[in-house]
């Protein structure tokens, strides 16, 4: 087969994890890229606000890219657009919803004037490039506006589940459009992304509406307490169904956190948000109200350490003092890897008498994403003839695989990805070729890249061992030592009550300059580098410590 014959299918992000998530799309010169999301930092990278997938292969090829398309407005989905828009200046397509949440994070990085966005309705395609249509397929999710992709190539559709679940009685707009999908089935899927992230749950997932008749019950449970919700600012049905409960029971709703804040403001201008007049109160105002007359919605579900919740598990928000008559709800599920967070949150507020409700305890929380049933109601729809598993880890991803097979999917059919592979496609094959760089990149403040992998080893091991400064002021003409040295600890010992050892510290950094005048070494770095190798191995003899060394040298 010729080149020009064949689809190239890239993910970036979104393999094997749980967030980033971004695909490249490529036939002949032409790409786009499906989402463009973010991830939060591991344990192990200390200082790093989000991590965004590595682009240098779109970078390289950033003549071909026509656009991106985005499949929903939650941030794994379109967190890294700004980054991304910094250097490829490529238009953005996307429902209502997801674009006035993109616009907020375009104004802040100061793109907004210079992004072209492209505001999309439902079965309604819109050709992009030469060899690309993509329509927006209505599904369900805990976000509205959110779709799944149809993209129409030279070579056949490939379909984009996007995130998505089967609610026949959502909150607000309409359920998943089947018939749509079944329409797009029939006429043939060449292949089929579909996220991954609930495949392990056997069944179906519940209704978003049975969280709020669980809201109901709670409310009128607990009339003679004030509430307080935690949840993500992005839930917008279950925010919804927080201030119907207040409504119905005469609270005030107050919310707290700036995510919480932008988005609901968002929602509620775009008509997705239906509040009563003076349900909403400001924060400042909620002392002139009885306690048992609010509900306070909250950002922090998942035990992020600077959200509203956490901050008032510790005491130390402003505004919001916990008193033993409060329930806490925590109504989300832990993300993979948040469950140590989100466990602490809730040992510190029952240590403080308060009442909890999480998940396991009362349904407080229902998934926006799809169980095995789900997955196997679109695999049975659309009839791909390849299959690729995306949106979930390893063991997602597996088992998602597993289920297609089940649903007559040919294994050899089925590709198991890494970020980073390449498949190449045709109308009737698929094989895997050479892979493409892929990564991840690390967001520090307003620093992009800028922290790698020797950054991380010596915050790790700051963070473990501590640090010792070693000042010493040489002339540099007679290599004699003038003054010094001058030994500071940060994170070592407490240096009052470590007097001996830090004296013996300055006296073996004083033998060390000692051995390299009597060896005639005159090199500063070298001088710094026996400093730090005599001191490191004097210290792990004392003390079976390594902090890290870090001689100076002064001139005079």
């Amino acid at each position: 087969m010729k080149y020009k014959e064949k689809l190239r299918i890239i993910p970036l992000g979104g393999m094997r994890e749980v967030g980033k998530n971004m695909t490249v799309i490529e036939y002949k010169d032409e790409i786009i890229v499906v989402d463009c999301g973010m991830t939060f930092p591991e344990d192990d990278m200390p200082g790093i606000d989000i991590v965004i997938p590595d682009i240098q292969y779109l970078i390289k090829n950033k003549q071909k890219i026509k656009g991106i398309v985005i499949t929903h407005g939650h941030e794994d989905h379109i967190g890294a657009v700004p980054y991304v828009l910094k250097q490829i200046n490529v238009p953005v397509y996307g429902t209502k919803l997801t674009l006035a949440l993109l616009e907020n994070k375009l104004k802040e990085h100061r793109l907004l004037r210079s992004t072209k966005m492209v505001n999309v309705s439902y079965k309604q395609p819109v050709k992009i490039g030469k060899f690309f249509e993509v329509e927006w397929v209505q599904v369900n999710h805990s976000i509205p506006d959110a779709a799944a992709l149809a993209i129409t190539t030279p070579l056949g559709v490939l379909v984009h589940s996007g995130d998505f679940k089967v609610d026949f009685t959502p909150i607000s707009g309409d359920p998943i459009d089947l018939n749509r999908l079944a329409e797009i089935g029939n006429r043939g899927v060449l292949a089929l992304f579909s996220e991954s992230t609930n495949v392990l749950r056997e069944g179906f997932s519940m209704s978003e509406r049975k969280v709020g008749a669980t809201f109901d019950r709670l409310f009128a449970l607990m009339r003679n307490n004030r509430i307080i919700i935690a949840t993500f600012a992005s839930n917008v049905y279950r925010i919804q169904q927080i201030i119907t409960a207040a409504e119905r029971y005469n609270r005030k709703v107050v919310l707290s956190g700036r995510s919480m804040l932008n988005v609901m403001g968002i929602a509620e201008n775009l008509g997705y948000l239906k509040v009563k007049p003076n349900t909403i109160v400001d924060i400042k105002d909620m002392n002139k109200y009885n306690p048992r007359q609010l509900v306070l919605i909250t950002t922090g579900s998942q035990g992020e350490p600077m959200s509203a919740m956490t901050r008032i598990s510790t005491g130390e928000h402003k505004r919001i003092q916990l008193t033993k008559d409060d329930v806490i709800i925590l109504s989300a599920h832990p993300i993979p890897g948040n469950e140590s967070a989100v466990n602490t949150v809730i040992n510190r507020l029952l240590d403080k008498g308060v009442r909890v409700i999480y998940e396991s305890l009362s349904e407080i929380h229902v998934s926006g994403h799809a169980y095995q049933e789900e997955h196997k109601l679109l695999l049975n729809l659309l009839k791909p003839k390849f299959f690729i598993p995306i949106h979930g880890e390893v063991k997602h991803l597996l088992k998602h695989a597993e289920v297609a097979q089940k649903m007559g999917v040919p294994k050899n059919n089925i590709f198991m990805m890494d970020n980073g592979n390449c498949l190449e496609m045709t109308k009737t094959e698929a094989r895997r070729v050479k892979d493409v760089e892929a990564g991840q990149v690390l967001i520090d403040g307003l620093g992009i890249g800028d922290v790698g992998n020797i950054v991380l080893r010596d915050r790790k091991h700051l963070a473990e061992d501590g640090l010792i400064i070693a000042i010493i002021a040489m002339n540099k003409k007679t290599g004699q030592m003038v003054s010094g040295p001058d030994i500071i600890s940060r994170g070592f010992v407490y240096v009052r009550e470590s007097t001996d050892l830090m004296n013996e510290v300055r006296d073996m950094v004083t033998k060390s300059v000692e051995n390299c005048k009597r060896q005639n070494i005159k090199d500063w770095s070298s001088i710094k580098s026996q400093i730090r190798d005599d001191l490191r191995n004097f210290i792990f003899k004392k003390t079976r410590r390594n902090p890290m060394i870090l001689p100076i040298i002064m001139d005079v």
